[in-house]
């Protein structure tokens, strides 16, 4: 039977069994390895299959690879024209669904949001796109004067072999601007994944390191944040209020002549692990940069991310400064929280969205006294469930061996250990540095983890552990409502936020007792209980 203090009577194992039985025989082969009902109290015995194709037909809620180069991880720099190579879809698709907020710098420039495109059209696709792509970098220099342009493939440009690099090569020399072009057709990996580790790939050998501009005080980093909804601003106001330095956000409010220098900088601070940790793990072995798991998302987290930083930089100043910030902040909305706290405690959530925050966001549902009682990731690998401690494990399939794993070696005249061996090794054991404990850990024995949750998964966990609200993302978010539990989109925060931080939490509580506590939800009537829903056997002939 389940641990959980909501739904003590449902058996988990036995509940998996009966979603698999509907699926035919091939597909809940599959599906099995990728749902663990938590029972040991070592988490380290369980196991969890992840990153692997989608199975045709079973509604996922994964984007592609196209969506998580240009959409996730280069669309939020602002002062940066963002061209997609492609129909007009699929740059309307990308053209700020996420909220990324950006503040232009002092040259004021900012075009997040502007949609940029070259249009495809069906001659395009029989004479190639090249010549099309080329004007429209021309067009965009000669209009906008960007700090840099961006190219991003998709589909039909790899199916017709326009060869972007060639063009991007071409425009640079020709304009004087940087081009970085993106091979991220939309096929390439399983997920959004996969074009993830191709921006990354870019940004390390054709960005970051190309200026050296010597960074003063305790200078920081920030990966895997994408200020949705004002979230990094948040951030560098109480880092700031600590006297610690954000050299270059990747890339959430961020500017491209920050990320030129950030191999300067003294820490990187990973918020979401998935999509940049294959910039933070490249950056410490070429430049010596460091890296530390972080979550800002919570009252306790961010207070523990805070105390992580003073234990790196060890200057007794900096901790006693961080731990002032900690008591003030903590105060000032401890009283703010306690009405939400009391209308929530005991309520019960899923989340199945991202590759970190469906973990990150657990932490400040604990805060106000909920109880997460299943989650999954999108578009994660095993390592984000089980830690980064077994990613050299991981066995590599033909869908990620199409991405390149580059070679990288220490920067014979920029590489600078940050600290000593010595040191290291301690913060390393400490699991302040280079350590990523996972999701799986984190949830208790009597919980479900599942990975690329399908709809029919998800509609049997509402019916059957009925819970209070889902943190989703939109694909799936119309689907949940129309059972009357509200759902939260973290992916774009319902146009609210921000969520990060001290005051972040205020917010988040405040919307999640909105939702939860709206008498509307008992009042509406699902559509499939005013109508018969159609049904059928799978056929066994």
């Amino acid at each position: 039977m389940s641990d959980l203090k909501s739904c003590p009577s449902v058996d988990l194992e036995e509940f998996v069994d009966n979603i698999l039985k509907k699926y035919p025989a091939k597909v809940a082969k599959k599906r099995k390895d990728h749902i663990l009902v938590r029972k040991e109290e070592d988490p380290a015995r369980e196991s969890i299959q992840a990153n692997n194709r989608t199975v045709p037909g079973i509604i996922t809620q994964r984007g592609c690879c196209y969506a998580g180069c240009k959409g996730v991880v280069l669309g939020p720099v602002g002062d940066m024209v963002h061209i997609t190579h492609g129909p007009i879809g699929c740059g309307f698709y990308a053209w700020l669904t996420r909220r990324n907020l950006f503040k232009p710098g002092e040259d004021g420039k900012n075009y997040s949001t502007y949609c940029f495109s070259t249009d495809m059209q069906e001659q395009d696709i029989i004479f190639g796109g090249e010549k099309k792509l080329k004007q429209a970098i021309k067009e965009a220099w000669e209009t906008f004067k960007p700090n840099a342009i961006s190219v991003h493939a998709t589909c039909p440009v790899g199916l017709i072999g326009d060869d972007v690099q060639a063009v991007a090569r071409e425009a640079e020399a020709e304009l004087g601007v940087k081009v970085l072009a993106f091979n991220c057709e939309g096929y390439k990996g399983v997920s959004q994944s996969a074009g993830h580790h191709i921006a990354n790939n870019k940004l390390f050998n054709e960005t970051v390191g190309t200026k050296d501009e010597a960074i003063p005080g305790y200078s920081v980093n920030i990966l895997g944040e994408y200020n949705i909804g004002g979230d990094a601003w948040e951030i560098e106001r109480i880092l700031e209020k600590c006297g610690i330095k954000i050299a270059a956000t990747f890339s959430g409010d961020g500017k491209y002549d920050s990320m030129t220098s950030s191999h300067m900088a003294s820490l990187n601070l990973i918020m979401c692990y998935r999509s940049i940790n294959y910039l933070a793990e490249m950056m410490e072995t070429k430049y010596g940069i460091p890296w530390a798991k972080v979550n800002f998302i919570g009252v306790k987290a961010m207070s523990k991310s805070l105390r992580k930083i003073a234990r790196f930089f060890e200057d007794p100043e900096l901790t006693r400064r961080i731990e002032e910030v900690i008591k003030e902040e903590e105060e000032s909305v401890e009283q703010k929280l306690a009405p939400y706290r009391e209308r929530l405690q005991g309520k019960t959530a899923m989340l199945f969205v991202g590759g970190s925050r469906a973990h990150h966001y657990q932490d400040l549902l604990r805060d106000l006294g909920m109880e997460p009682v299943a989650a999954g990731y999108e578009f994660a690998h095993r390592d984000d469930y089980e830690g980064s401690h077994i990613a050299g494990k991981i066995k590599v399939d033909a869908d990620s061996r199409n991405i390149e794993e580059l070679k990288v070696e220490p920067d014979p005249e920029k590489y600078s250990p940050r600290v000593s061996p010595e040191k290291k090794k301690e913060l390393e054991q400490e699991s302040v540095l280079g350590h990523y404990h996972g999701m799986i850990p984190d949830m208790p024995p009597g919980t479900l983890v599942v990975d690329d949750i399908s709809h029919l998964e998800l509609e049997e966990l509402i019916k059957t552990l009925k819970p209070d609200i889902i943190l989703s993302g939109i694909k799936d978010k119309y689907v949940i409502e129309k059972f009357n539990v509200p759902s939260k989109q973290i992916h774009n925060y319902d146009y609210s936020g921000p969520f990060a931080g001290y005051k972040g939490a205020v917010n988040f509580a405040r919307d999640i007792d909105m939702m939860i506590n709206n008498p509307a939800w008992k009042l509406a009537v699902p559509p499939f209980e005013k109508k018969p829903l159609l049904s059928a056997d799978l056929g066994t002939d």
